[in-house]
């Protein structure tokens, strides 16, 4: 029996059951990167999201049965700056940003999309969308370009909750003076000097920001898509331009059955922003920290929810890789095939409630650290792989993890368990049972079992 699996949808506000239009095409398309710089942890956070959502499909409709595209946005304001700037055309910045993208996803355990369609290569897609909006009444030419009519569309605002009146100039809804409506929004800039431009029937010029995704999306995709996502700044203005983009040129037809959208990412309990100067990027993290360990941090918190980033928080997922990897190598001997765990399946299932799953996963660990016969242990690696695969993690075989510099607990906190360790040793050495039993008991205190060997002892968290 396929497993059922509940999403919050962001436009009708409430979880709601997941039934897609084709099992054996399952469709998912996510906003990605806008590529002129270095990603932040932010841009990771929908990344990570998305991929374990993209986990889930796989394990229950089939690897070969779902299609995510994660789009590439390769021409923008941002970008022709950056390219006038420096001299060079777009694609030299572009093509530098887009593989450093996608190696700093990879490093946070990304498994690659299905599908990574450029805005520059849908050129005729979107141009074609464009004259459909005009042809139907929704949009119309001004000098600058083309602009989506937003009073033609009696329904926008569903997926914001915002109406009209909502709508005055002001935070990204441009001033100006050849629009019907303040609302109003780009779909076609015209052309200007020293900027890329393509030809089009209504004028040269290049895509508004909004547009690419409805063109990409219907093209590689279809009309209708199963889940869109991407992080809460898009609901407003981005995905509500999409919608009325799309449903107004096919005639209300939907965009996307499920609307999903991840949770602000904090620093320190601040907003990440340059003039604040805390904005953490991706390669530089993975200069620091294991990649496993950004990702295990990014799950901690349910995506929906906000989540604060700190060193806490990494040193944290640190320990519980560190506890993890160790109950893992307590049964590595055994060869098995991954095992889905229900506890996981259903924690994932609920919404993609991580912190659920991590809950399990622990359980599954201290089983591990129990297992006595050799089923047991065949059965617990078994669920530990699966639930793995599922999360993004524990992909490294255990020594290779526990023999990392540090491992993954601070060094401070590592000297005081060793010096615990071996100071019990010599206790038992020197047949002084009071005082080995006290620091057994204090040690097991701080979840770390001791086991003791004719050269000395080993130690390992367990909880």
């Amino acid at each position: 029996m396929m497993r059922e699996i509940e999403l919050f949808n962001t436009l009708q506000r409430e979880k709601v059951r997941f039934v897609p239009q084709d099992p054996q095409r399952v469709t998912l398309y996510v906003c990605g990167p806008t590529v002129y710089n270095f990603a932040h942890i932010g841009n990771g956070r929908p990344a990570v999201v998305f991929d374990t959502l993209f986990r889930l499909l796989r394990a229950i409709y089939g690897e070969n049965h779902v299609v995510y595209a994660r789009n590439i946005t390769d021409v923008d304001d941002k970008i022709n700056a950056a390219a006038l700037e420096q001299g060079v055309d777009i694609s030299q910045i572009t093509e530098k940003f887009t593989k450093i993208y996608q190696g700093d996803m990879a490093a946070l355990g990304t498994l690659q999309p299905s599908l990574e369609p450029k805005v520059t290569t849908h050129m005729d897609d979107i141009i074609s969308l464009v004259g459909r909006l005009l042809d139907k009444g929704h949009a119309y030419t001004t000098p600058d370009g083309v602009y989506f009519h937003v009073p033609s569309m009696a329904t926008y605002g569903q997926l914001s909750n915002r109406n009209l009146d909502d709508n005055e100039a002001g935070a990204r809804i441009s001033v100006d003076g050849n629009k019907r409506d303040p609302a109003d929004f780009a779909l076609w800039k015209a052309a200007k000097p020293g900027e890329p431009a393509w030809d089009a029937p209504f004028g040269s010029g290049r895509p508004g920001w909004h547009i690419e995704c409805s063109a990409m999306i219907e093209t590689n995709l279809g009309i209708t898509i199963d889940i869109h996502g991407g992080g809460h700044d898009l609901i407003f203005p981005h995905h509500e331009n999409e919608i009325a983009q799309s449903v107004c040129a096919h005639d209300g037809t939907p965009l996307a059955t499920i609307w999903m959208h991840n949770g602000f990412l904090t620093m320190n309990s601040d907003k990440m922003s340059k003039s604040l100067g805390n904005v953490e990027l991706v390669h530089q993290l993975v200069d620091r920290w294991p990649g496993e360990a950004l990702r295990l941090a990014l799950l901690s918190a349910h995506y929906r929810a906000p989540l604060d980033w700190t060193d806490e928080l990494i040193l944290q997922s640190m320990k519980t890789l560190d506890r993890l990897y160790r109950a893992l190598d307590g049964v590595w001997n055994e060869r098995v095939e991954p095992v889905l765990p229900d506890g996981i399946m259903a924690a994932l299932c609920d919404d993609l409630n991580t912190p659920k799953a991590l809950a399990e996963l622990s359980m599954l660990a201290r089983k591990a650290n129990k297992a006595e016969t050799f089923e047991d242990r065949k059965r617990a690696k078994a669920e530990l792989l699966g639930a793995g695969l599922l999360l993004g993690i524990l992909g490294q075989e255990p020594q290779a993890w526990l023999s990392r510099a540090g491992t993954a607990v601070e060094d401070d906190v590592t000297a005081e368990i060793e010096a615990m360790v071996q100071a019990r040793f010599e206790a038992r050495a020197n047949r002084n049972w009071a005082e080995a039993d006290r620091l057994r008991a204090e040690l097991a205190a701080r979840g770390v079992e001791v086991t003791d060997g004719k050269d000395g002892a080993s130690w390992r968290f367990i909880s």
